[in-house]
């Protein structure tokens, strides 16, 4: 390590903590915190302001163009799912079929099955309005059903290969898909399970958060309750899509027309547009909602998310300056100078790389570029497990300047300090939970 790297590690902490400090002390908004903050990392590091600026530019926009319209279809989905009241449909049949008793494994099942496929915050957004009723027909706490929820859609997220993570690190290093998702499953449950409903036992008890109040309302003239077959296809249409285009990218060659239609079809944007106009039927018109009515619900629906929105594209930028000014790069190299066995030292890097970026798909990526040189020199190693555990040290401690913190905020109705004690403690469970799982496994083979 030369004193350079060091400094630029320094300056990285020092940015991630002005940000902390802007957005926790000073109030102000995050978009301009998370500006601030990475002007003052780019310009530390001896970077032109122009060059700093423009990194910023390409981050936000690189990142809004991958999520911003996914976001806004998802919330437009999940708007049609709540003023059609089909979550609540779903939500009494749940009740119906789980039990009281057992809906946080309801939850879990729901969770895990939208996650398998769609995006987290993709996922977040389908399930909140779900999750709200729930709340209110079963009266537990909104916590106990909202953590294992989103403990379950991270590892689903960080885990899986149908994610861009996960298979940019398979690809790096040469791994197997098929045994990946495997060790993703049978490792990644028990760590949802603990960094969710055994969490969650703890964080409702000490984190006072009030469910939403949803008002009971009977229907209005002319309107009429959605069918629940229809309901639920409905909200695992993009599922199933995404699914699709999955599957016939693995099992059809290169070239062939039907992996490009499922594959076009599959991409989450097109998946969710298609979706979304499906739903327009079967939780709009169907209903008895007018045109004028269901485009006022989705302008209300993108007017609800538009700062998330934003704030996650300043996470994006923000990630780029880090990047541009070297930081990520000398945190990897940290990492590598302590020589440590590769599976600890593949989770080190994604977990420093995280926690400065606030991305967990840029902290695997640059993780497995990393470490595709060092796993010739451990030929003996697993890499199928060295790729599950970039995935958990990519998950780990999200905070402010990850746009999937400010999501969840929003999505959950959280102030910054309760996401902090409830989102961000169970991101680092996971990654804590998900390294000692993969290395208890590690040692059992």
């Amino acid at each position: 390590m030369t004193p350079a790297q060091w400094m630029l590690i320094a300056l990285a902490l020092a940015g991630v903590g002005l940000l902390v400090l802007l957005v926790m002390q000073v109030r102000l908004n995050a978009f301009l915190a998370l500006l601030i903050a990475a002007l003052f990392v780019g310009a530390g590091s001896g970077k032109p302001l122009l060059t700093v600026a423009d990194a910023f530019q390409e981050g936000l926009g690189a990142t809004l163009g991958g999520v911003a319209a996914v976001i806004c279809l998802g919330v437009m989905l999940g708007k049609l799912l709540a003023e059609s009241r089909g979550a609540e449909v779903l939500a009494k049949r749940m009740v119906a079929v789980f039990g009281p008793r057992r809906i946080g494994l309801c939850v879990m099942t729901l969770a895990l099955v939208v996650g398998l496929t769609t995006w987290f915050a993709v996922g977040l957004i389908i399930l909140v309005p779900i999750l709200q009723t729930l709340t209110r027909e079963t009266r537990r706490p909104y916590l106990q059903l909202a953590i294992p929820l989103l403990a379950c859609l991270s590892v689903m997220h960080g885990l899986i290969p149908s994610h861009p993570g996960p298979v940019v690190a398979i690809n790096a290093l040469h791994a197997n898909a098929g045994i990946v998702a495997v060790w993703a499953l049978i490792l990644g449950l028990p760590t949802a399970a603990i960094a969710g409903p055994l969490f969650a036992r703890w964080a409702s008890r000490h984190v006072n958060v009030p469910p939403p109040v949803i008002a009971l309302q009977p229907l209005e003239p002319g309107r009429r309750w959605p069918d629940f077959g229809l309901t639920l296809f409905s909200m695992l249409l993009p599922v199933l899509l995404i699914l699709m285009g999955t599957i016939a990218g693995l099992v059809l060659p290169p070239g062939a027309m039907g992996r490009d239609i499922a594959g076009f079809i599959g991409s989450p944007a097109i998946a969710l547009l298609i979706s979304v106009l499906f739903a327009l039927w079967s939780l709009g018109a169907k209903c008895g909602f007018s045109r004028v009515q269901l485009s006022k619900f989705a302008e209300e629906s993108v007017a609800s998310i538009g700062m998330a929105v934003l704030i996650v594209g300043g996470g994006g930028g923000f990630a780029r300056v880090l990047q541009v000014s070297g930081s990520a790069a000398a945190i990897g190299s940290l990492a590598q100078a302590m020589h440590l066995p590769p599976l600890v030292y593949a989770w080190l890097v994604s977990a420093f790389i995280r926690v400065a970026t606030g991305s967990a798909t840029v902290a695997i990526t640059t993780a497995a570029a990393l470490m595709a040189p060092e796993m010739a020199a451990h030929p003996g190693t697993n890499v199928e497990l060295v790729v599950i555990s970039m995935g958990c040290g990519s998950l780990f401690l999200s905070h402010l300047n990850d746009g999937g913190f400010w999501i969840v905020k929003e999505c959950l109705g959280l102030t910054v300090g309760q996401t902090l004690r409830t989102w961000t403690l169970c991101e680092t469970i996971i990654g804590i939970a998900g390294l000692a799982l993969t290395l208890l496994a590690n040692a059992l083979i």
